[in-house]
């Protein structure tokens, strides 16, 4: 008598010589030609790993095999599918100008942006932009009123897009009419 791993490649090569064609043909009516052929194999696979489960009435339950192999296939390509879509999606709402150089010289623009403003303009923003706390909370952080820091906010909003503009114009070789970020700090007045 032989060894039990011959004895499981005899019983699939029944299997596979008794069942194969008719699982093939029941997967040929629900896929295509390729899909049809990898899904025969892996529900054979599946008999593979499971031969003591195989029922002595071995099709119907080879076809169940196949038919959920079909669908999860089926699932998957719907997933692969949405997830195409999606990153469509995203790539297109991206920024063009999303190469590293872009980003670094768009994050130093904000950077010496951040530092031409007054400490309460930073810390103001910072608050807001950074920590996610509304203007209320910041002005309880920063220890003045509400309108105190609404009044910081809009200085350094104006001072912020001041700043960009004049990188982007002096990048693109136009002059920007806004107030230069770097003006004395004696011409400033604190809120």
């Amino acid at each position: 008598m032989g060894r039990p791993g011959e004895d499981a490649a005899a019983r699939l090569a029944v299997l596979w010589d008794a069942h194969a064609v008719r699982v093939h043909a029941y997967l040929l009516r629900h896929t295509d030609p390729d899909t049809a052929q990898d899904l025969l194999s892996e529900t054979f696979l599946v008999a593979w790993r499971r031969v003591d489960d195989v029922p002595e009435h071995a099709l119907p339950w080879l076809l169940v095999v196949a038919r959920n192999l079909r669908r999860s296939t089926a699932r998957a390509q719907v997933r692969r599918r949405e997830l195409d879509t999606e990153l469509t999606r995203l790539q297109a709402a991206a920024p063009a100008d999303d190469t590293p150089e872009h980003l670094a010289t768009e994050r130093d623009t904000l950077l010496r942006g951040l530092a031409a403003l007054t400490d309460r303009e930073r810390e103001a923003i910072l608050l807001v932009a950074w920590d996610g706390l509304s203007p209320t909370q910041a002005a309880d952080v920063a220890g003045c009123s509400t309108t105190a820091l609404h009044v910081r906010l809009h200085r350094a909003r104006r001072r912020l897009k001041a700043a960009t503009d004049s990188t982007d114009s002096t990048r693109t070789g136009t002059r920007s009419t806004a107030r230069p970020a770097s003006a004395p700090a004696s011409s400033r007045r604190s809120a």
